[in-house]
């Protein structure tokens, strides 16, 4: 389907800049493109690169990868070096030059040597360079992986943007041979978005094991009770999963520009033109390293971990889930009923969640979209409105005014017997399991989240 009308509208008034050109040997018949934003990510760009690289040939053949190397101006100045370093390296391989001057950075040299082999097919962005930096005010990794999707997007002016995929990486995220054809064979089914399955890294040190797999379990927890809620919103956020159709990319207008939870807000956007899908036939693994980069995701969490801030994860009390299912299932045998009479309603539910819902204006909203909406168009107007953040906003006004956090393994065995899942057993668990029996838990997790 082509919307020649939208996408110039998009390109002239919500892409980024085009003084970030895209650098490639050649862009001809793409049907895919990879974007990978990369911050001083020369130990492990070309790793991950290599784990692409294995993927079928004929799907390499359509797959472009595009690397957007960026930094702000005020950046460290090693962090520019590693840069102006990986952005050499890419250049080299795109120019099909020579390699032997990389020969004493060892692994990396390896890995050159492999992808200059293989039929790889890459491009970059300079967003590192002077006068081509991030800009200081909303520079970071949303700004990069938008920049890396819009100049995925100029490739496909005059194409069918519904067949055109977006899958959105990060430097430090390794996937399986069998990604590329996984999400290729998935989106044959005319989904608009979908995730990919996730599995951290293992780290080596048993410290920052037991981070990896408290923060992973955090993560499965939250979409286990969004699912016990039946929320539509329901779904991993982790911006190395997220795969979209170009067609999608356009009508949310673009990936935002957020220096962190760039994915949740992206993803929120793009739950609300259908169901998010789920691509289980293969894996991306994510780093489990820590990091100060940003104020939340896995880097920050394991950094908080190993320094004794939360040695286990705190999480939200299962009971908010609870009140968060009832409102949904209130709302979805009320659209007879006026906001007063749903209001009045709610405080059988809980007493917090009518004050929450009148300083979010739900009686404002309700009156308006009964007025211009038509019955049956109710529930989906609701869900565009009590959307992923609001469902957000809901659970941290109740954890702050109501249901403090608890402890991770505490609240997933509550989760569990509310859901009615008896399936796992958890009498060797308790408040802080050992290490093997965290793993235990994360990988049951890994299978039903």
């Amino acid at each position: 389907m082509k919307k020649p009308s939208l996408l110039c509208d998009y390109l002239h008034e919500y892409a980024a800049d085009e003084k970030w050109r895209l650098v490639a040997e050649n862009h001809e018949n793409i049907s895919s493109a990879v974007v990978v934003p990369a911050y001083a990510e020369k130990e492990s760009i070309f790793s991950t690169l290599v784990s692409l690289a294995r993927n079928p040939v004929s799907f390499l053949e359509d797959t472009l990868i595009i690397c957007v190397v960026n930094n702000k101006g005020n950046s460290p100045e090693a962090d520019v070096k590693n840069n102006q370093d990986t952005l050499a390296m890419l250049k080299a391989l795109i120019g099909r030059k020579r390699l032997g001057g990389y020969r004493a950075d060892g692994d990396i040299y390896h890995f050159l040597t492999m992808l200059a082999d293989s039929k790889i097919r890459l491009a970059y962005v300079d967003v590192s360079s002077p006068g081509y930096e991030l800009p200081e005010k909303d520079g970071g990794v949303g700004m990069a992986r938008k920049i890396g999707m819009d100049a995925a997007l100029r490739l496909w002016t005059g194409d069918s943007l519904d067949t055109r995929l977006i899958l959105s990486l990060d430097a430090d995220t390794l996937v399986q041979n069998n990604y590329l054809s996984s999400i290729k064979h998935y989106f044959t089914k005319k989904v608009k978005t979908a995730i990919v399955a996730y599995e951290h890294q293992t780290p080596p040190d048993e410290e920052t094991k037991a981070a990896i797999y408290c923060y992973e379990i955090f993560l499965r927890y939250w979409v286990l009770g969004l699912q016990y809620a039946q929320s539509p919103y329901a779904y991993h956020s982790i911006g190395s999963t997220i795969v979209t159709t170009a067609e999608a990319y356009l009508e949310v207008r673009g990936m935002n520009k957020r220096q962190a939870g760039e994915d949740f807000y992206f993803l929120g956007k793009l739950a609300k033109l259908g169901k998010i899908g789920y691509v289980k036939e293969t894996r991306v693994f994510p780093s489990a390293r820590p990091s100060t980069r940003v104020p939340f995701g896995t880097g920050k969490g394991v950094r908080r971990f190993l320094s004794g801030a939360h040695r286990e994860y705190p999480v939200y009390d299962p009971r908010v889930f609870f009140i968060l299912k009832k409102w949904l299932e209130l709302i979805s045998r009320s659209t007879d009923s006026d906001a007063v009479q749903i209001l009045a309603k709610t405080e059988n539910i809980h007493p917090v969640l009518k004050k929450y819902l009148i300083n979010c204006r739900f009686e404002m909203f309700w009156i308006q979209v009964r007025r211009r909406a038509k019955k049956e168009m109710l529930s989906r107007q609701f869900h565009h409105w009590f959307d992923a953040f609001k469902t957000l906003k809901l659970i941290n006004y109740f954890t702050r005014e109501e249901y403090p956090p608890v402890n991770i393994f505490m609240a997933l065995r509550g989760i569990m017997s509310m859901a009615g899942r008896c399936d796992f057993d958890f009498s060797a668990s308790g408040e802080s399991p050992v290490l093997e029996e965290q793993l235990r838990i994360l990988q049951y997790l890994r299978k039903i989240t």
